[in-house]
């Protein structure tokens, strides 16, 4: 297998032409706009990241990381024409923090051979490897997570929710409305009533939503929201005393952030994650001698250890070993799109890996193949203490509900290769 890879991607360069010098990461952040409280953090740890690799390592395999930053303010236009503007940089994988960017790309960076790695978002459907070749979505995706919540009302409720009302906030956007089916199909199965209520971007209005829920009073309340959504739709919670260990927010609607406003009233809300909270981890102490020491941080390093700064870290991570397995696979450290599609198809995260980059037990193990770009789909139950300021995650890493979602995934992407002639691959 890797002398036949070797071979492929042999052909492709020498059509391509030479590799770059650098190893380029694009980073499609937004530093500005309604939604730059969440975008900040992940950028910066995005940056840190390879800035680490970078001051410690010497690189990746002895090749320099290079991010290139381009600004879209969270809009769909501004994210096509930041890609547009870097993708003959010799950029390797786009990370766009954005569902309606990512539908935007899936089409575009097909026809360019440049991977996509849309981390916990995007189209859900691109799980699926036979059909969407150069997205990939691992390590777990919004209709995992859907799944996952349910999973663990479920369980607080001894296995059976027949008959009760779970309602679904959701940001009025491809973003927000991507767990509805899984909900749907969920609610079929489980027996319970399923409430929708939409919020418009940006979400600093929501009085009839609350209205309704303090009218209807759901058993749970699910929240698909972003930027000031969240802050909001807990200070709304509060004010009606909703019960915030019965809110339940998607891993978007999980930061510091979201919480911080509220006070002492947040206390208990809780959200899912699909890695760990806080910075107890070796590896912050090689970002604070590396990089936060030598000046060389992307931000004032405020962020450090948040939940959307590990999380744009840990995206670099996965970037950066696949990155290696690349190089491994084709035997040069100056790796092209195409041999970085490879070493993302052939990841591998296990426990002792994560633990030799310095973030042990930091997420659940995974590995990605040609039929799968979605990872396991794992993930937890995070809740905040608002007296000590902090989340931590409440319940172990757990499968989603695959006889659900799982021909959910097959049905969209086979739709999808009809309407885009495509023919499934990985025979």
């Amino acid at each position: 297998m890797k002398k036949r890879l070797a071979m492929m991607a042999l052909g492709a360069a020498l059509l391509a032409g030479p590799a770059m010098a650098d190893l380029v990461f694009p980073s499609l952040s937004y530093r500005t706009g309604p939604y730059a409280p969440g975008g900040i953090p992940f950028a910066d740890g995005y940056a840190d990241y390879f800035t680490l690799l970078n001051e410690r390592d010497g690189g990746i395999g002895g090749e320099k990381a290079k991010v290139i930053e381009c600004e879209t303010g969270y809009n769909t236009e501004k994210g096509v024409e930041c890609y547009e503007s870097t993708k003959g940089e010799g950029a390797l994988v786009y990370q766009p923090l954005s569902t309606g960017i990512t539908y935007q790309l899936i089409p575009k960076t097909a026809a360019d051979g440049i991977p996509m790695h849309t981390m916990g978002y995007g189209r859900t459907s691109a799980a699926n490897g036979k059909v969407f070749e150069w997205t990939f979505n691992y390590p777990t995706n919004y209709w995992y997570g859907a799944s996952i919540a349910i999973k663990h009302i479920l369980d607080l409720n001894g296995g059976d929710i027949k008959g009760k009302t779970i309602a679904l906030l959701y940001h009025n956007s491809a973003y927000g409305k991507e767990p509805i089916r899984t909900l749907q199909e969920l609610s079929k199965k489980h027996g319970f009533n399923l409430t929708l209520l939409p919020v418009d971007h940006p979400g600093q209005e929501q009085k009839s939503q609350w209205l309704q829920i303090r009218r209807e009073r759901p058993d749970y309340v699910l929240m698909w929201g972003w930027g000031v959504m969240n802050q909001v739709a807990i200070q709304e919670a509060a004010n009606i005393n909703y019960p915030m260990d019965h809110f339940i927010g998607i891993w978007w609607s999980a930061s510091e952030n979201d919480v911080l406003p509220a006070g002492a009233a947040a206390d208990g809300y809780k959200a899912l994650a699909f890695h760990n909270v806080g910075k107890n981890f070796p590896i912050y102490d090689d970002i604070q001698k590396y990089v936060v020491d030598k000046g060389l941080a992307a931000g004032n390093g405020d962020q450090i250890g948040t939940v959307l700064y590990n999380r744009g870290l840990y995206a670099a991570m996965l970037a950066a070993e696949a990155a290696k397995t690349a190089q491994e696979l084709h035997g040069t450290a100056q790796i092209t799109p195409a041999m970085m599609r490879d070493g993302m198809e052939h990841l591998e995260m296990t426990p002792e890996k994560m633990e030799a980059l310095g973030v042990p037990n930091f997420g659940p193990a995974f590995s990605v193949s040609c039929e799968n770009h979605g990872g396991n789909g794992l993930g937890a139950v995070a809740q905040w203490d608002a007296k000590s300021k902090s989340w931590s995650l409440i319940t172990d890493f757990m499968e989603p509900d695959q006889d659900v979602v799982q021909p959910l995934i097959e049905e969209d992407s086979a739709a999808y290769a009809a309407e885009n002639n495509i023919t499934p691959r990985c025979n």
